[in-house]
């Protein structure tokens, strides 16, 4: 048994088990990456240097919180009313649940640089805006809109999620319909009484993995502040372009590890991100135990 098990026992030994614990050791030592210097232990210095002293630490802190309570709710609650106006169709659900699905299978690359150009101060978004008498911004160009255009390109690849919603409410037994109906439960009660419970756990998983995800958010904040930015004084102003508010703390622990090769501040950046993930998904999983209804209506 354990031989044949030896190739996965290998396998997270080498590649999860290893940069675990040497990025935890590089923590507490000012390694720096291709530097021939021993590295020296220098304790929590590196999370006491970024929680005092590094402004770019708290301006990422900032940026992945709004990314976390603003898209995260705004993408389930847009799968949500998209699953269920596509149950509601009589004719072509399939057909309109597929074309929803789509984008979700473009690679995230592909999607943002789709993206910049939809986005374009002078592009088909803000043409079409035009027709209408509206003056569009400058999207990812203005640092008031381009949080906002990652929401916007995070609703648009949506589709995953939709397409578990909607397989949840089809499953709700439609003897609880009915007896919302008897009881003179309208449409919105129905809704809030029937449906929304019984997709609880649905709702949950697409919260939960969808915050796990957003804290460490990067590829999109990455390709599009480098596409965007046209070159920059420095790797900071890259990254983070327009004025950091592209500058996430994913791409912070990007820029110190791999621009700056400050390896051990980088790890304990990364440590930090680890524990916070770490203890708010475990609130939320207890949290969640109030609200969650499982098969049969229960807890």
């Amino acid at each position: 048994m354990v031989l044949f098990c030896s190739p996965f026992i290998v396998g997270v030994v080498l590649f999860l088990g290893y940069p675990v614990g040497a990025a935890l050791y590089y923590s507490l030592t000012d390694y720096q990456a291709g530097s021939l210097l021993t590295p020296k232990f220098v304790g929590f210095a590196n999370y006491v240097q970024a929680l005092v002293h590094a402004d770019d630490f708290w301006v990422g802190v900032r940026n992945t919180l709004w990314m976390v309570l603003i898209m995260v709710p705004l993408r389930t609650v847009w799968a949500i009313f998209v699953a269920w106006a596509i149950n509601r169709v009589k004719r072509g659900a399939r057909a309109y649940r597929t074309i929803m699905y789509l984008p979700s299978m473009v690679p995230v690359v592909g999607v943002a640089l789709s993206f910049i150009v939809v986005l374009n101060p002078a592009g088909p978004l803000n043409t079409v805006l035009s027709w209408v008498g509206v003056r569009g911004p400058s999207w990812l160009g203005d640092p008031a809109w381009t949080k906002p255009s990652l929401v916007l390109m995070a609703l648009w690849v949506a589709g995953d999620v939709i397409v578990i919603v909607g397989a949840a409410m089809l499953d709700v037994p439609a003897d609880l319909y009915e007896a919302a109906e008897l009881d003179g439960a309208g449409g919105w009660r129905r809704f809030w009484h029937v449906t929304l419970p019984g997709i609880s756990p649905v709702i949950y998983f697409s919260l939960i993995t969808g915050m796990i995800y957003t804290f460490q958010y990067f590829t999109e904040a990455f390709v599009v502040s480098g596409a965007t930015s046209n070159g920059g004084t420095s790797s900071n102003q890259v990254l983070g372009y327009p004025h950091q508010s592209l500058l996430f703390y994913s791409t912070e622990i990007y820029q110190q590890g791999f621009s700056y090769f400050k390896t051990g501040y980088a790890s304990a950046l990364a440590w930090m991100l680890f524990a916070v993930i770490l203890v708010v998904t475990a609130v939320f999983i207890r949290v969640s135990r109030r609200w969650v209804s499982y098969g049969g209506g229960g807890r």
